[in-house]
């Protein structure tokens, strides 16, 4: 069953009586303008009257003093749409960036090996801001058109040549409007999509700043930025330019047309067909026309905006590109952690998404795919501790990654204590595991605060087990906050060995049936690493222990040991057995290769 794609009047009608309020003031202030209008032109008229004789300088004063009224009514109700709007459009925006964020949450994870960082971060943060800002500037502008529009039914009233040859100049230039809009929004969804690539790479740039720099890729990876960076500002500026030649060429219209009309009004007065009065509001007015073909296409920009970044948004919605995870609705406690895999079969398929070119169908192309396991069996005893090893590219990961439902089998089942994971419910499935990745994410928050994640109701001295486990003591209690220090954004603040020993430290305050070690000890020393083995030692016989470890040494004492070779499991058994028996292993353990 698909998920029902939300839209933008959802998390607008929440505030529906602000939202009146805004749109009141906003009526009010456009009315305003109108009768601004109106009363100028009557007082221009007056003015004229006043210099025949035919109106008193009383008359001409109070004319002008209600323009001023209404000028301080059409502020004050401005100024009131723009409190409105800073208030409540970001609690808009908060929520709708915030269930955008929580959709984000439910995607698999080949979802996002489908798409790159970029897109993600600009559909969750930018473009909720500046949908929310173009909606403003819509309603913003609308005053402006119907004070422009006000002015010129007003003005064709005045003679039906000057009306005929306005409402003529009007239509061509909105039918040139339309064109360029048409071209511009095509355009705004490729340079959104440019966009994310320029995004992704450079979050990439700060995160790998080190590694960068320790493998001498600045020129290289400068030469990459530099091609990217310019082809997307070629393209925009391409964009821009072309944009830029369409509002000329409607601008110049709209100009010479609005001379060539007071040309005309200038024929009218000479023939007596229009007093000098309603010349005087003509004149005056000029810049009425090129104003609403202007207004009427700065409209229709930030609808375009609009279109892309609202259709941005909720794709992350579309099950077909955009795929969730399912769970079932099996609640279970106190798991015991025996694993069968049965007949499993899975492969990586690496696709491309792109929308037709009138931007409503999806079209899915395969790219690559790659065979991982064609009929994968076997079977992990409850509490107790196995590895996988084997050559890189052998499957291990993918066998963590499909045991934590990270990646879904394309046949056959994977079941804990008897029952297919597909079956458990996201609760019962993500507390049963803990996963300890060769490169965790740590955050942007204290000590604390990370291993808090784990655990939200963690003793203080549940909290020092797990770091003392974990033979993070020794680091933490000699900073000067201890717990209570900051590690920076990726937890850059830390080396590689702290930032593992304080996910493992957060694995083990979780207490799950079963733990993953994902090469978690590739980054430690030899001292540290033989303590975190001591603590997964002490693990056994608590938890059943799946460990994936570059360095065999790790996994001497395993109760059990799965060797993969190509996606099979071709031999098994204790540490021992295996390099007795198994040349290949004996190899890879006296090389460390693995």
């Amino acid at each position: 069953m698909k998920t029902k794609k939300p839209n933008l009047w959802l998390y607008i009608k929440k505030h529906k009586f602000a939202v009146f309020l805004f749109l009141l003031c906003y009526v009010i202030a456009a009315a305003a303008s109108i009768f601004q209008i109106i009363f100028t032109a009557a007082a221009i008229e007056k003015v004229t009257l006043l210099v025949q004789g035919n109106a008193s300088l009383n008359d001409v004063i109070l004319s002008f003093v209600y323009v001023i009224l209404i000028a301080i009514a059409k502020r004050a109700c401005w100024y009131l749409t723009n409190v409105l709007y800073e208030k409540y459009a970001a609690k808009i925006i908060a929520n709708l960036s915030s269930d955008l964020a929580k959709q984000a949450f439910k995607l698999t994870s080949q979802t996002y090996t489908s798409h790159n960082t970029g897109s993600f971060v600009e559909r969750i943060v930018s473009d909720p801001a500046s949908t929310l800002e173009y909606m403003f500037g819509i309603v913003d502008m609308l005053t402006e058109i119907m004070g422009a529009i006000a002015i010129i039914i007003y003005i064709c009233t005045l003679n039906v040549y000057i009306a005929l040859a306005t409402i003529g100049v009007i239509s061509i230039g909105l039918m040139v409007e339309i064109i360029r809009l048409k071209i511009k929004r095509k355009r705004q969804k490729e340079i959104k999509k440019l966009n994310d690539k320029v995004y992704s790479l450079t979050t990439e740039i700060v995160r790998s700043e080190k590694d960068i720099k320790s493998l001498g890729l600045e020129n290289k990876l400068s030469h990459e930025t530099k091609d990217l960076y310019t082809n997307y500002n070629r393209y925009n500026s391409r964009t821009n330019l072309l944009d830029a030649s369409f509002w000329s060429f409607r601008n110049a219209f709209a100009e010479i047309c609005g001379i060539a009309i007071l040309m005309l009004g200038i024929i009218m007065l000479d023939r007596g067909l229009l007093t000098l009065a309603s010349f005087m509001i003509v004149y005056s007015n000029n810049s009425s026309l090129s104003s609403l073909i202007w207004d009427l296409g700065h409209v229709g920009d930030q609808i375009v905006h609009i279109k892309v970044a609202t259709s941005r948004m909720f794709s992350l919605f579309d099950e077909d590109e955009y795929v969730t995870e399912k769970f079932g609705n099996v609640a279970k406690e106190n798991v015991r952690g025996l694993i069968e895999f049965k007949a499993v079969a899975y492969t990586f398929h690496d696709y491309e998404y792109n929308r037709s070119k009138d931007g409503k169908k999806l079209e899915k192309k395969l790219v690559g795919e790659s065979k991982i396991f064609d009929n994968l069996n076997f079977t992990i005893k409850e509490n107790t501790t196995v590895a996988f090893v084997g050559k890189s590219g052998s499957g291990k990961s993918t066998i963590l990654n499909l045991m934590s439902k990270m990646f879904e089998v394309d046949s056959g089942e994977i079941l804990i204590d008897g029952t297919n994971i597909n079956d458990f419910d996201k609760p019962t499935l993500r507390n049963t595991i803990s996963l300890v990745n060769q490169f965790p994410y740590i955050f942007d928050m204290t000590i604390r605060d990370n291993l808090l994640l784990a655990k939200e109701d963690a003793t203080e001295d549940e909290l020092i087990s797990a770091i003392k486990r974990a033979n993070l003591d020794e680091f933490v209690f000699n900073l000067p906050k201890k717990l209570d220090t900051r590690v920076g954004e990726s937890g850059i603040k830390l080396s590689g060995g702290q930032k593992q020993r304080l996910a493992i430290a957060r694995a083990l305050l979780r207490n799950s049936s079963i733990i993953i070690f994902d090469e978690s000890t590739s980054s430690l020393d030899n001292f540290a690493q033989e303590e975190v083995k001591k603590s997964i030692d002490a693990l056994k016989g608590q938890s059943t222990i799946i460990i994936v470890a570059h360095r065999l040494s790790t996994i001497k004492n395993v109760d059990k040991i799965f060797f993969l070779e190509n996606g099979k499991i071709v031999d098994s058994g204790t540490f021992e057995k295996l390099f007795k028996r198994n040349e290949l292993f004996r190899k890879m353990f006296l090389a460390e290769d693995i």
